[in-house]
């Protein structure tokens, strides 16, 4: 497992998940253009509390505000809201932020997290791998870049449905695998 005060390790094993997961298999059709251009942030905060990771919340919206070059920002927040009830409940609060600061309706939230799971699902559901990463993490999105690439690709509202279908191609065990390679890849780099 990764050494959660090291933020390279832990971007590492972000960046990683997007590639092999994300981009991989096509869960975000989007991603890989980002990710290819070196267009994503990746950011690790070191908030232990709520209130850090709002604070951290608000400069990475400000940071993008000042900064068109990132496309978006994988806030990833190791040390706060491991269990993704608090994690759930937070949400509400940072979507206030997003009120209160005039930014909602430029940006939103996309949310991950280990143990991601869906209203009406049972935890161990396959279809909650869609969200699930190998930390809690908030993804920051400009919506009007949103907007444009979802107008320029057939059949946006289909995608969760074809996601939800590739899970359960792939299954349970293969996901969890997935996952677990996350850390392998930086375990075996730190063994070299």
């Amino acid at each position: 497992m990764t050494d959660l005060t090291d933020p390279d390790a832990i971007t590492a094993s972000v960046r990683y998940w997007v590639e092999t997961v994300v981009v991989g298999l096509n869960l975000c059709p989007f991603a890989g253009r980002e990710l290819l251009q070196e267009r994503i942030r990746f950011v690790v905060t070191p908030a232990a509390t709520e209130a850090e990771l709002l604070a951290s919340l608000q400069a990475e919206l400000e940071l993008l505000d000042t900064n068109p070059a990132i496309e978006t920002t994988l806030l990833i927040h190791p040390r706060v809201l491991q269990d993704f009830a608090d994690y759930n409940q937070f949400l509400e609060a940072a979507d206030d932020l997003l009120r209160a600061t005039g930014v909602e309706g430029i940006y939103q939230l996309a949310s991950f997290h280990p143990q991601y799971q869906f209203a009406e699902t049972a935890a161990d559901d396959v279809e909650n791998y869609t969200n699930r990463s190998p930390y809690p993490m908030l993804h920051l999105l400009r919506e009007q870049s949103l907007e444009r690439s979802i107008a320029n690709y057939p059949d946006t509202d289909r995608i969760p449905l074809r996601n939800m279908a590739r899970m359960k191609r792939l299954g349970i065990a293969r996901l969890k695998q997935l996952l677990r390679a996350c850390f392998e890849v930086i375990d075996k780099n730190e063994s070299k």
